[in-house]
C-alpha cells in the first residue's frame, strides 16, 4: 500500500505502484547526475508506452545498464546491444537502446563542457522548481516553452529520443517543474523543497 493512502492525489497515480512513484519521487528536485541520466534514458524509453511499463522494468534497466553510469553505457559495443535486444527485462526497441549508448556519449561531452549536467540541464528553467498551478481536473500541458528550448539544445548535441515531450516529462519527474496539482497532498511538499 502506498506510504500515503487515504490521501488526495494526482489523478494518474491511481494504482499501487504508481502511488508510491507519486509520493516518493515524482517532481522531487534532482542534482545528481547519476539520476539525471537514469531519467534521461528511461524518458526516452518510455516514448509511445506508459510509465508504469517502465517503472514495473526499472530494476532490470538498473542491472543492464550498469547502474546508469553514462561512462560504462557509453563503451557498450555491438555485442552488448545484442544481449540488452534480446533481454524481455527491457523495452526491447533497437533505437532506443542505441539511443542510451548515443545519448551516453553526449551526455559526457555536456559534463565536461559545464562541469556536469546538472548544472547544464537545470539552466533551462534558471536553476529552480517552476511551480505550476495544475487543478485535479484540468489539462497538463505536455510540452512548454522551456522543454522546446531544451529539446533543440539536446537534440542540436546529438542527444536521441529528446524531443520536447520527452523533455517536458523528463522535466516532471525530475523536479524542474512542480506539475502536482494544487489539490494533491503532494503539491505543497514538493513545492518547499
Amino acid at each position: 500500500m502506498p506510504p500515503s493512502a487515504g490521501k488526495q492525489r494526482c489523478r494518474w497515480a491511481g494504482s499501487d505502484e504508481m502511488a508510491v512513484y507519486h509520493d516518493t519521487e515524482w517532481g522531487v528536485p534532482v542534482h545528481d547526475d547519476r539520476a539525471l541520466f537514469e531519467f534521461l534514458i528511461l524518458e526516452g524509453a518510455q516514448a509511445g508506452l506508459s510509465w508504469s511499463t517502465v517503472l514495473r522494468k526499472r530494476d532490470r534497466y538498473r542491472k543492464v545498464f550498469s547502474d546508469f553510469e553514462p561512462r560504462k553505457v557509453a563503451r557498450f559495443n555491438d555485442a552488448k546491444l545484442e544481449r540488452l535486444l534480446a533481454d524481455p527485462g527491457i523495452i526491447r526497441n533497437r533505437l532506443k537502446v542505441q539511443a542510451a549508448v548515443t545519448n551516453a556519449k553526449a551526455f559526457l561531452a555536456v559534463q565536461k563542457e559545464f562541469g556536469s549536467f546538472d548544472a547544464y540541464i537545470w539552466q533551462f528553467t534558471a536553476g529552480r522548481p517552476l511551480q505550476n498551478r495544475l487543478s485535479l481536473e484540468g489539462p497538463v500541458p505536455a510540452a512548454t516553452p522551456q522543454s522546446d528550448a531544451m529539446s533543440q539544445d539536446l537534440l542540436r548535441r546529438g542527444f536521441k529520443f529528446a524531443g520536447s515531450t520527452i523533455c517536458y516529462a523528463f522535466m516532471q519527474a525530475t523536479g524542474m517543474v512542480n506539475d502536482h496539482a494544487v489539490e494533491c497532498f503532494r503539491y505543497s511538499e514538493v513545492q518547499a523543497l
